[in-house]
């Protein structure tokens, strides 16, 4: 692979439950309104299970994710082709935290700190629809 080896953590705050957190990291189909300009393959189900595999693509880059961990408070990708590495998502009430790490010509921090707050923003809308 070619690339530079990156590594990232970020934690944010955000005043919503863990299950509003969960259900937008986990439901492919909110996964989906906030990760854009990313787009996910289209047969996904419901809710990412360990064992999952698919591909997400950014612009002309693809990147292949396999689902390692899923529960109710952790997602862990194992990452290859336009990122070998991993990413995980860990969170609990009011906050969620980001782990990535991985070889890439991508700027990984820029993208993750970009994603962190798309998902800020779609979880305090998702937490007034409730």
């Amino acid at each position: 692979m070619l690339g530079n080896f990156q590594e990232s953590h970020l934690r944010i705050a955000v005043d919503v439950n863990e299950s509003t957190i969960g259900n937008s990291l986990l439901k492919t189909k909110n996964l989906r309104k906030w990760i854009i300009p990313q787009t996910l393959s289209s047969e996904l189900p419901d809710t990412l299970e360990a064992g999952i595999v698919f591909t997400s693509w950014l612009g002309f880059v693809s990147i292949h994710h396999q689902v390692e961990i899923a529960n109710k408070n952790s997602l862990r990708l194992i990452l290859s082709q336009g990122i070998d590495g991993y990413h995980e998502w860990i969170w609990g009430d009011g906050w969620v935290q980001s782990r990535l790490e991985g070889i890439s010509l991508l700027p990984l921090k820029l993208g993750q700190t970009f994603d962190l707050l798309k998902l800020r923003q779609f979880v305090l809308t998702q937490e007034q629809i409730f």
